[in-house]
């Protein structure tokens, strides 16, 4: 008697439990006090179901090793200057690797055991002597490119994340597919265009220093050395709107964006405008501080992806690790920018490989077949169990409906997406749920034929019935997980219901119809069983 009032309790607390998690999803209006308090979590359906946008992106990571060239050419260059080693040209090739040209040939001894020292990374592939000094060319070593490439796809993976996190796009699938290409599904999304470029915007900011007494329309060949012209976008206040122009800078990254730990939209009061702030770490606070005290009444340009947005004049030395990007953004615009400029610049470019969008109409139409289907199922069982075992029948369908509660309860606790091979998961376990029962009644039968009482025969067909069930549903259950974690899209969605609900009928079939039966037996005294 008391161990059923004990089991009694569990199951009304994993009842209870499973109402709580299911109520969210449920198209009822939960009371103020919820939120906060209790989960607010709602089943997730996937992009098979609520429609959305599938992407298939592809990481130009051989950019991310002429990147890390070029960084390695400006660290050499101060290196060089440091040492007083005279050099004519620092350049990175076409194909991907480093040439320098020094002034003195004696130097390249000097040479070699620095770039050895400070540039491991780095190996000789042709070295000579030349009428303008000594002349080394340089590539980033085999096994290191590949871990560049590696390490960019991983990097591009997690920034990618990042920006769709911030973005507010419910349960995201995001994962990388083959070496370097990476499969995003975005359910749900409203606004297809603007998530592209967010996820797309390459989001390289940087600061670099006007090169006075430039012209910047002047022809390409006759600027001096280390000096580029950018495309230039302002905003008039005098006229109201954007000015495109040019601007002439000089080549070296004073600093990156690589320093910013916080981005966030503000409106310029003076002209109702919305503009960029930033907030650096403490080592990028440092340096640009440096560069403001050491540019006094220079003009430090602002640079995003190639392209200058402002050219502000330092007044003073600017402390504290702040700074702003202003420009003709609308207040969209700014947004996006702060995501992409806090969740980190992608480490290399990605192209657009492959790209769907899946209307919710035919999520909607998925739902209601796969619902249909599900109900036709259970009506189906619950009607042969009815028949074929009478009021025992009743008693496992009792479990059945429970089970499919447990199930619905298990995903939104879990925050699991339900995708269409979800629903083909729940109704396979619909179907199997009544399995355990079908083996312990046939179980039954057979004792009862044997001359047993009812009651006998109820505790021995459950004793010897549970360890078959067990070995059949455990061994499901581990192929199921197999599937979790090594299957992708359609195949993991139908894990984890299998998952679940092979959990959820080993529960209801071993523990609620014997608490049932058990409760009729010795609350009721029931003297027959109707099986």
């Amino acid at each position: 008697m008391k161990g059923l009032k004990w089991r009694a309790i569990f199951v009304a607390l994993v009842l209870g439990a499973s109402i709580v998690y299911l109520l969210p999803s449920l198209p009822v209006s939960l009371p103020q006090w919820w939120h906060g308090t209790l989960p607010d979590d709602k089943i997730h359906l996937g992009l098979d179901l609520q429609g959305g946008m599938h992407l298939v992106l592809e990481v130009q990571a051989q950019e991310a090793v002429k990147t890390t060239l070029d960084r390695l050419s400006d660290e050499l260059k101060e290196l060089l200057r440091k040492e007083k080693i005279g050099f004519r040209a620092i350049e990175r090739t076409q194909d991907g690797q480093l040439a320098l040209q020094l002034s003195d040939a004696s130097r390249r001894d000097r040479l070699r055991e620095l770039m050895d020292k400070e540039f491991p990374i780095l190996e000789w592939v042709q070295a000579s002597e030349t009428s303008e000094g000594f002349r080394v060319v340089c590539r980033v070593k085999d096994k290191e490119a590949e871990h560049i490439r590696q390490l960019a796809v991983s990097q591009a993976l997690e920034t990618i994340r990042n920006r769709i996190d911030q973005f507010g796009v419910s349960e995201p699938d995001i994962r990388p597919q083959g070496e370097n290409r990476i499969l995003v599904q975005l359910p749900g999304i409203k606004d297809p265009k603007r998530a592209l470029e967010l996820i797309g915007k390459t989001a390289m900011l940087e600061f670099k220093l006007v090169a006075e007494g430039v012209d910047p329309h002047a022809d390409p060949m006759t600027l001096p050395a280390g000096v580029r012209v950018y495309p230039m976008r302002r905003v008039d206040a005098n006229a109201g709107r954007t000015v495109e122009g040019k601007v002439a800078l000089k080549d070296r990254t004073l600093l990156t964006g690589e320093y910013i730990t916080n981005a966030n939209v503000r409106i310029d009061t003076q002209y109702n405008t919305p503009y960029v702030a930033l907030e650096f770490d403490p080592q990028g606070a440092r340096i640009f501080e440096r560069i403001t005290g050491e540019n006094v009444k220079k003009q430090l340009a602002i640079v995003l992806d190639g392209m200058v947005y402002s050219a502000p004049v330092i007044q003073e030395k600017i402390s504290g690790g702040r700074a702003s990007i202003t420009g003709s953004f609308t207040m969209e615009e700014a947004r996006d920018l702060a995501i992409v400029l806090r969740a980190g610049a992608l480490p290399a470019p990605v192209v657009i490989l492959e790209e769907r969008t899946v209307g919710p109409s035919l999520g909607a139409d998925s739902i209601r077949k796969g619902f249909l289907s599900m109900v036709i199922g259970t009506v189906a069982i619950v009607l042969f169990m009815i028949l074929y075992y009478r009021v025992s029948g009743l008693v496992a369908d009792l479990a059945l409906l429970l089970n499919v509660v447990l199930i619905m309860a298990g995903l939104a606790a879990f925050q699991a997406t339900l995708t269409l091979p979800g629903i083909a998961g729940i109704i396979l376990t619909i179907g199997m749920a009544v399995d355990a029962n079908v083996l312990i009644f046939e179980r039954i039968r057979e004792e009862m034929r044997l001359g047993k009482t009812p009651k006998a025969a109820f505790d021995a067909g459950y004793a010897r019935a549970t360890l078959t069930i067990l070995d059949a549903n455990i061994t499901t259950l581990i192929a199921s997980l197999v599937m979790f974690q090594f299957g992708t899209g359609p195949v993991k969605g139908f894990a984890v219901t299998l998952s679940i609900g092979i959990v959820a009928s080993l529960f209801t079939g071993l523990v609620v119809t014997r608490l049932v039966f058990d409760y009729l037996f010795i609350e009721r005294r029931m003297r027959a069983l109707s099986i």
